[in-house]
């Protein structure tokens, strides 16, 4: 069983997660939560570097869905780092997915386990 993230200083880590997969991202923001993060989400279409820098966010977590959504994954990625350099950017896909890029800082491999992407995004928070 995977632990209630503890807050620290005094506030719940906070995710920003982006999908295009509306049921699926609903689906893992309750999941996070439920978990003790704080979670802001959006589809891919609607989110801006911008949005991520101003809600300060621990971790950014870009759902790749497939092989034909790695490239969109990588543009969305380098726009981050590039609006704000120091942003933590992961991943998260299933095995069959094979990412080959420089850009996020952790791949999170979910596939359908909730537990795993609990324990994943934990472990993917700076100053853990």
């Amino acid at each position: 069983m995977v632990e209630i993230t503890e807050e620290k200083n005094g506030r719940k880590p906070r995710i920003f997660h982006v999908s295009n997969r509306e049921t699926l991202l609903k689906l893992r923001d309750d999941i996070l939560r439920l978990h003790g993060f704080e979670v802001d989400s959006t589809l891919y279409s609607q989110c801006s570097p911008d949005q991520v820098a101003k809600g300060e966010y621990d971790l950014v977590l870009i759902d790749v869905e497939g092989e034909n959504r790695v490239g969109q994954a990588i543009q969305l990625c380098n726009d981050i780092k590039e609006f704000s350099p120091g942003q933590q950017v992961a991943y998260v896909c299933n095995y069959r997915v094979a990412i080959e890029s420089d850009c996020p800082d952790e791949v999170i491999r979910a596939e359908f386990n909730p537990e795993a992407l609990v324990r994943s995004v934990q472990q993917a928070l700076p100053g853990r």
